[in-house]
């Protein structure tokens, strides 16, 4: 009888879920290392989904149905009053970051995903390659996915210089229920992927599904991203500052952030924004911010280790692309391996395909958040900033599928 081929993955997010599934589908042994001890939770992660997420769900064992996400038929643009300053039809599937882990991890043997394991080392020789973690167990393999993303462990071990960047602007985040929204606002906001545009500014909202993934009117939630400029070392810093003093330079626990800056987000969105994205922000309980990082890595293939998802590439979230491209990266990976027995040809194989595609993704939405940049840097920017800067524009280029190979 055949031995069955070995991975293990790193990092038990969507990522390393999506590979998980493809690879123990197409006849690996699995088993997923996650280095938070706890069940992972999404912090107001709204996800826009594409027809090439939609498939990839589905050839890792997901059923794909109406639960899957909430429907919106349009796109509106909101003008400071309030008033509608543009409209595009765009039917479009939006869901939430915790839907589809729950999913995912349903559809993977409970068994064989692993919380609490921390990588502390790798090593590879002709034959394999063993993980080694702090918890003292040690898991040799065929294969190894790195599917930690932006901080991955891996890749700071084998590709060092692959940094994040960061973009210059930061990213509020949450949800508020549909029930607390005021009549106003579930009218002429609630139904639509929802844009506003103030300057240098924009705020991105739709409808997902409510707690224990309810679709009923009245029971689903609001999610929205409201980008602001922040400047790295006096704004952000600030902001990442808790009351302790600590400095949280790659993103503050939201926990910490301190009271004022909520406080100070909250009075600017009644400044700046419409008065109906002004309420959502307003009544949003779990308020919080991330800073914006650009990713890339220059190859995905190390021997027997290869990169994905956020691991290998990050781009801005206007593209819609981050789960998608995971998904993407891990169906690429799988067939990668199926084509080809030998485990590194195979890997180099992947990694010359997804390079260029991540890296292109990247591109995009660096030129879709250039009019947020807290510095112009050079007249491609100031290009870039007045073409995607219009309704029309934002509406047509954002959360779009696209081909980028």
């Amino acid at each position: 009888m055949e031995t069955r081929r070995k991975a293990v993955i790193i990092g038990g997010s969507l990522g390393g879920l999506f590979a998980a599934n493809l690879l123990h589908r197409a006849g690996w042994d699995v088993e997923v290392y996650e280095r938070v001890a706890e069940e992972l939770e999404g912090r107001g992660a709204g996800i826009v989904t594409h027809q090439e997420l939609m498939d990839a769900l589905a050839m890792a064992g997901v059923t794909v149905d109406e639960t899957i996400g909430v429907a919106v038929k349009e796109r509106v643009t909101l003008d400071s009053d309030g008033s509608v300053a543009g409209r595009r039809a765009m039917p479009q599937i939006l869901t939430a970051w915790g839907r589809l882990y729950h999913v995912l991890k349903e559809a993977f043997p409970r068994e064989r995903y692993h919380n609490g394991s921390q990588l502390e080392s790798l090593k590879q020789d002709g034959d394999g390659v063993t993980a080694c973690f702090k918890n003292g167990h040690h898991a040799r393999a065929d294969l190894l996915v790195a599917a930690d993303g932006i901080r991955s462990t891996v890749r700071q071990m084998l590709l060092p210089q692959a940094r994040p960047a960061y973009a210059g602007y930061i990213a509020w985040r949450g949800l508020v229920e549909e029930s607390a929204l005021s009549e106003r606002t579930l009218k002429e906001l609630f139904p639509y992927f929802a844009f506003g545009l103030p300057p240098q500014e924009q705020m991105i909202a739709y409808p997902v599904a409510g707690k224990g993934n309810a679709f009923e009117p009245g029971k689903r939630r609001f999610n929205f991203v409201w980008y602001r400029p922040a400047a790295q070392a006096t704004t952000l810093r600030d902001m990442v500052t808790d009351a302790s003093g600590k400095v949280w330079l790659d993103g503050i626990p939201p926990p910490h952030i301190r009271p004022e800056i909520l406080e100070g987000a909250r009075s600017a969105a009644g400044q700046v924004l419409a008065p109906q994205f002004a309420e959502v922000v307003q009544k949003t309980e779990s308020l919080f911010f991330q800073p914006i990082f650009d990713l890339e890595s220059s190859r995905l293939a190390f021997g027997r280790v290869a990169l994905l998802g956020d691991a290998a590439f990050v781009a801005r979230p206007h593209c819609g692309m981050g789960v998608t491209k995971a998904a993407s990266d891990a169906l690429a990976l799988t067939r990668a391996l199926e084509a080809c027995i030998d485990v590194p040809a195979a890997l180099q194989r992947y990694s010359d395909d997804r390079t260029p595609t991540g890296a292109a993704i990247v591109r995009h939405a660096r030129h879709l958040g250039a009019y947020m940049q807290a510095q112009l840097r050079n007249d491609s920017e100031r290009q870039m900033a007045e073409r995607y800067r219009t309704p029309e524009a934002v509406m047509r280029e954002t959360a779009v599928a696209r081909i980028f190979s």
